[in-house]
């Protein structure tokens, strides 16, 4: 579809006034909006501060430098996801998609942490935003390398490997070091919340069905709270307002920060191709257009780069809401954009994103694991777009078999170099997304009916074989005949 066509077809969707929520252009009343909106925020909010307060932790910051960390996430994440639903020129996705700081990032950004500090952090996120952006550019030329048997493949292991971040959260921390840790009481209140959840998108109506994950945290949450597992600690202490301020931190540019920062940014853009992909299949019933996607990862890209300057960790897509979308199919811009002035309100306001942090883990992980179960099915979705010849179960069984048994046997790859270890060890989308990616390309394309051709070949050639062997046996006899 060319760039007129689709402006033609948004403004017709604004002179419309289209008030429908499966509508991207549509606006619905804002009463309506509110609760989807929430539940958007709710799902990605805990995934925006985990970051910050790991890397804060690993680099040594002061409890002033970690309220700052935390701050500026979640203000860069609100700001990101406005961005990308409305664009800029070239940048931007423009689709129901959720974008902020990113966990998929932990694993490099806690090794680079470790030994250059924030500063060196920051420093080798300028580099990697840059490339993100040249990727962005030229996957007009690539995109043909990433069909659905690759960007399947990545879905796939997103949605599988969120699993065990919602049962730690079940169980009542996302530390399993925690003293709380699977305590009864972390999954009473986790399972009262499913339930919930479950009962409000298969049983209610309306607003109800569509702000199922919200209807079960604001129970999980009044039962937390009686049961005495809501601290208002961190929101007492919280100021009012605060501004973000220009390089917060000096940046340093050391050559193995950025080289590990570089290959992070380039994988997490694949991982944007398959959330983009599940954005449309799984909420849109339609691919995903070039376009978009182009928009998206150049976007991504600019969005990682001017966050460094901010203090801001890279940005990425927001998987879990990716799930919303797929599993509620409320695709407004609207919507997600309400959810995004929220969030820059938050950062804004530390009280106001202090309450959001009161929300107990066992709330969050009874909310949200429907939602990483979806993303799951929408992997599958696109999977099933292309052929699952032998070629392409070949592809996805490797690249599943090595990224998932990796993740589960991490001491499997103990005597890798160490950025080699802390990039492929701590995040299975990157062994899933290269090993996918690397077979497609090198592995012969072959249809179902090139593999159905090729056995009647050797059947044939068996058939001959057997029939060539049957008449020497022939002729053997015949000649033993005679000469008797």
């Amino acid at each position: 579809m060319s760039d007129a066509t689709s402006s033609s077809e948004e403004r017709t969707r604004i002179d419309e006034k289209s008030t429908s929520l499966f509508d991207f252009y549509g606006k619905p009343k804002f009463l309506k909006v509110l609760p989807l909106s929430l539940q958007h925020l709710l799902a990605m909010i805990a995934g925006v501060i985990t970051p910050p307060i790991i890397v804060a932790g690993v680099v040594g910051a002061s409890v002033e430098e970690k309220l700052l960390l935390i701050q500026i996430a979640v203000l860069a994440s609100g700001v990101c996801t406005v961005f990308h639903l409305y664009g800029v020129w070239k940048f931007g996705a423009r689709l129901p998609a959720i974008f902020g700081v990113g966990f998929a990032y932990v694993p490099t950004l806690v090794a680079v942490g470790a030994q250059y500090g924030i500063e060196g952090i920051l420093g080798a996120q300028l580099i990697g935003g840059m490339t993100m952006v040249v990727v962005g550019y030229f996957i007009q030329y690539i995109r043909h390398l990433f069909p659905p048997v690759v960007a399947g493949t990545v879905v796939l292991v997103i949605g599988l490997s969120l699993y065990d971040i919602a049962i730690r959260y079940m169980a009542g921390s996302g530390n399993v070091n925690a003293a709380n840790f699977g305590d009864p009481i972390n999954w009473i209140v986790a399972v009262v919340t499913l339930l919930t959840v479950l009962i409000a998108a298969q049983f209610g109506k309306g607003v109800i069905k569509l702000s199922a994950i919200i209807v079960g945290i604001v129970v999980g949450y009044l039962l937390s709270l009686s049961l005495g597992l809501v601290s208002f600690d961190n929101v007492a202490n919280a100021s009012w307002v605060a501004v973000p301020k220009l390089m917060p931190f000096e940046m340093e540019f050391h050559t193995a920060a950025i080289a590990s920062m570089v290959v992070i940014c380039v994988i997490n853009s694949v991982q944007t191709i398959g959330d983009l992909s599940a954005t449309t299949v799984g909420g849109m019933n339609r691919e995903l257009k070039t376009k978009e996607l182009t928009g998206g990862l150049l976007g991504n890209g600019l969005t990682t780069t001017v966050s460094s300057f901010f203090g801001a960790l890279p940005t990425s897509t927001f998987s879990q809401n990716v799930g919303i979308v797929a599993m509620t199919k409320v695709i407004s811009r609207y919507v997600l954009a309400l959810a995004g002035i929220f969030m820059i309100l938050a950062g804004l306001s530390p009280k106001f994103g202090a309450i959001i942090t009161t929300i107990p883990y066992p709330v969050l992980g009874g909310a949200t694991i429907t939602v990483f179960g979806m993303i799951t099915m929408t992997g599958i979705q696109l999977l099933v777009k292309d052929e699952m010849s032998a070629r392409n179960m070949t592809i996805v069984g490797l690249a599943l078999a090595l990224s998932l048994g990796i993740a589960a046997e991490p001491s499997a790859i103990e005597q890798f170099p160490a950025v080699l270890r802390d990039l492929i060890g701590g995040a299975p989308i990157v062994v899933a997304a290269i090993t996918a990616f690397t077979l497609n390309i090198v592995l012969p394309k072959k249809s179902l009916t090139d593999e159905a051709k090729e056995r009647e070949k050797i059947a044939n050639e068996d058939k001959d074989t057997k029939d060539e062997a049957n008449n020497q046996g022939d002729n053997l006899s015949q000649r033993s005949i005679h000469a008797e």
